[in-house]
């Protein structure tokens, strides 16, 4: 192939990989506002005040404009480093081996949850605080929170998410890839994307109710007063705390809306990826045609 043949295709994988990206930020955001109630109820049930101390039912789309602004480039940054994690991962060396691809992927998905968590965190804590104070405003909130804690505020909770993330992704991954595999080899061919879309919501189900205490830990750890024991951010002993004042219940305080939020949104993200890939792709192919 020459050189332009090269600089062509490597276009022509930049431009599909954008696509990509904007399907993914598209599609995150989606599920982030079609399931908001489910995360609200999620967190008050795990707030340290109670769920009807917290606001039960009331407001619950309190914090929405935050989960809006931050949703679609926090789900970008995320498939922005994962592709390019995987595609220099498999170009060569002992990642390129086929038998290693769960692990390429995994690695992948952990470095991205990573560069995600440095948009998701200050949206999702001025999100949980509103959600746990509904009489007052995401602007207020915000506003309250750099007043009072400066930009570092914003970052509560950073490590506790990232904790969070990298177990589910771990649990979710294999799983799913598992799933598909069995699925696929029981009916002898491969799988139609709506069996696809089944095992995805299962095995996310599955990480999100392993992975429920840590994010019990991290709802506290950014709900906390500034200058708390909870505020340091010390995962094992707000575990201790929240075991000791509330036991096991209390570890998995939201499991059900949580996995309800993660299973369903499986259906949702899937669906919404890929119509907005499939729409950016015919735009491309229609503007392409003289």
């Amino acid at each position: 192939m020459g050189k332009k043949g090269k600089e062509g295709q490597k276009l022509e994988q930049d431009h599909n990989s954008e696509d990509e990206n904007m399907a993914g930020g598209c599609a995150g955001m989606c599920v982030d506002l079609t399931l908001f109630p489910l995360d609200t109820i999620k967190t008050r049930l795990q707030s340290q005040q109670g769920f009807y101390k917290a606001g039960g039912f009331r407001g619950i789309y309190a914090g929405v404009p935050s989960a809006a602004v931050g949703s679609f480039p926090n789900a970008a940054a995320f498939f922005v480093t994962y592709d390019c994690t995987k595609s220099l991962l498999s170009a060569g060396g002992a990642f390129a081996a086929p038998h290693v691809a769960p692990i390429t992927h995994m690695l992948a998905a952990s470095l991205g949850e990573i560069v995600a968590c440095l948009i998701r965190v200050p949206t999702e804590v001025v999100k949980q605080r509103t959600q746990a104070s509904p009489s007052s405003t995401t602007y207020n909130m915000l506003l309250a929170t750099l007043r009072e804690e400066g930009v570092r505020g914003l970052y509560r909770g950073y490590g506790s998410t990232v904790l969070r993330e990298i177990p589910f992704s771990l649990v979710q991954f294999p799983l799913w890839e598992y799933l598909k595999s069995l699925w696929s080899w029981r009916q002898g061919h491969t799988l139609y994307s709506w069996q696809a879309a089944v095992c995805g919501a299962f095995a996310g189900a599955v990480a999100a109710f392993v992975t429920t205490p840590l994010d019990v830990a991290k709802t506290r750890i950014m709900l906390a007063k500034a200058g708390s024991t909870t505020a340091s951010g010390n995962i094992p002993l707000v575990l201790y705390d929240v075991w000791r004042s509330r036991g096991l219940p209390g570890l998995f305080a939201g499991s059900i809306p949580r996995m309800a939020f993660i299973s369903i949104g499986g259906f949702i993200f899937l669906g919404a990826y890929e119509k907005v890939r499939r729409t950016l792709l015919s735009q491309k192919i229609h503007s392409d045609c003289p």
